[in-house]
């Protein structure tokens, strides 16, 4: 198994950009050689020169401070806001298993350790046409365990529980979940909590407040549950 982990997600706008960045931020002041890659990413803006540009790799890269270039954080890059397998069809340029694994091995053979970004949830349609892709199919692939971001308000427990379960049928290493828009105290997250942990044996190993800079896990942690 590769070093790093795929950050997935309960669903789309949970954080899971967010969350990468401050976990690539923390790796990276920690000493750890760490570096970002994502598959697909949809939705994003045009620049002056005409071409995309990858919103989620630029966050992460502004708010890790990280030099990687962000040329090489994604090969797919579309500007519809659906999920990859739309917007292939929509644009053109389905994605290629090989290509992402080849632009994959090209991070992983300059970095130590790895942190691949999911699109959407972890049922999100990645290519829909003669060749079927799934992101389970991308995490299988990297060859990565995998952490879940979710929100900690309203709803959270249904969407962890069923998210961990999903992951579990199909043999997809999970080693923490980590809560964002966490409130200190407040007496329904607390208990999302502790019930998202017993219900899905997983720990929480971070939560995450809103508009935080930081995130409540040490690089030696980090990389210790990479293991």
């Amino acid at each position: 198994m590769n070093r790093g982990y795929f950050i997935t997600g309960t669903g789309t706008d949970v954080g899971k950009t967010y969350v990468t960045g401050l976990l690539l931020k923390k790796l990276l002041s920690g000493g750890v050689s760490a570096g970002y890659f994502k598959a697909a990413m949809s939705g994003n803006e045009t620049g002056p020169d005409g071409k995309l540009i990858p919103g989620d790799a630029l966050h992460v890269k502004t708010v890790s401070g990280t030099d990687q270039p962000l040329e090489e954080m994604c090969p797919y890059i579309y500007k519809t806001a659906v999920s990859p397998h739309l917007a292939s069809k929509i644009e053109g340029g389905p994605v290629e298993p090989d290509v992402v694994r080849e632009w994959y091995e090209r991070v992983r053979s300059r970095y130590d350790f790895v942190l691949a970004e999911g699109s959407g949830g972890i049922v999100c349609p990645i290519r829909r046409d003669g060749q079927t892709i799934f992101l389970e199919d991308i995490i299988s692939a990297l060859d990565l365990p995998c952490l879940i971001v979710a929100d900690a308000g309203l709803g959270t427990i249904n969407s962890v529980v069923l998210t961990s379960e999903y992951m579990k049928s199909r043999n997809i290493p999970v080693r923490g979940i980590i809560f964002n828009n966490w409130v200190p105290g407040d007496i329904m997250q607390e208990d999302n909590r502790l019930m998202c942990q017993e219900l899905t044996g997983l720990p929480v190993i971070a939560c995450v407040t809103k508009d935080s800079d930081d995130i409540d896990i040490t690089a030696e942690e980090l990389t210790a549950l990479c293991r």
